[in-house]
């Protein structure tokens, strides 16, 4: 099977098992993941056949909704890309990339082509599409509050708090310049993001 019709079979892969999802971790997250791999990828000069089925594979089973198995999507991205005859070293490449996706793994990433599906990732983390996906998730968790005042907004453990905890983080442990470039404009508008809301939430607007 030619590297064109494995990267289309791996797309509707993707969709068909993602689709519907409703946390922010579905087909259309991974296809904005995609693209921006894609943007990513060629202006770092990376292999794009690894980048784009990483990026097409790297959330086909999140790992929060599997007890916090971090294996579980390797596991799965590695039995569809065996399924599909294709080469060892790709797999291992491309399950390596994988490994590296996630803020709270630890798994450092290593290759050019792992540095770029992270940052495509944590891109769809920042700007209105992050803002969107942190409510999404947090109503999907059901016993996550959305802000508590009476709490250090750092530390606490609501959908604001998640700002704190990764979002806005973010901008600064992008790996590329093309990555750090995208970050800055998304990262900006959290932050005004952040300034209405507590301003409507005292009743100053």
């Amino acid at each position: 099977m030619n590297q064109q019709s494995l990267i289309e079979k791996t797309a509707a892969f993707a969709k068909e098992t993602l689709s519907g999802e409703s946390t922010g971790h579905d087909w259309w997250h991974v296809y904005r993941v995609w693209q921006n791999a894609k943007h990513i990828g060629k202006a770092e000069n990376a292999d794009m056949y690894v980048v784009e089925l990483a990026a097409l594979l790297h959330d086909i089973a999140d790992h929060k909704f599997h007890n916090g198995d971090h294996e579980v999507g390797p596991r799965v991205a590695r039995e569809w890309l065996e399924k599909l005859e294709t080469e060892t070293v790709i797999i291992e490449r491309v399950i390596e990339c994988m490994r590296s996706c996630s803020f709270s793994s630890g798994h450092v990433a290593t290759t050019i082509e792992a540095l770029v599906v992270q940052d495509a990732d944590r891109l769809d983390a920042l700007g209105a599409i992050g803002i969107a996906r942190v409510f999404a998730t947090g109503a999907k968790m059901g016993d996550r509050m959305l802000f508590d005042p009476e709490k250090p907004k750092e530390t606490q453990p609501t959908s604001i708090g998640h700002f704190y905890e990764k979002l806005l983080l973010l901008k600064n442990r992008m790996n590329t310049a093309t990555g750090r470039q995208m970050a800055e404009d998304r990262h900006l508008y959290l932050e005004q993001f952040l300034d209405e809301f507590y301003a409507e939430w005292e009743g100053i607007k």
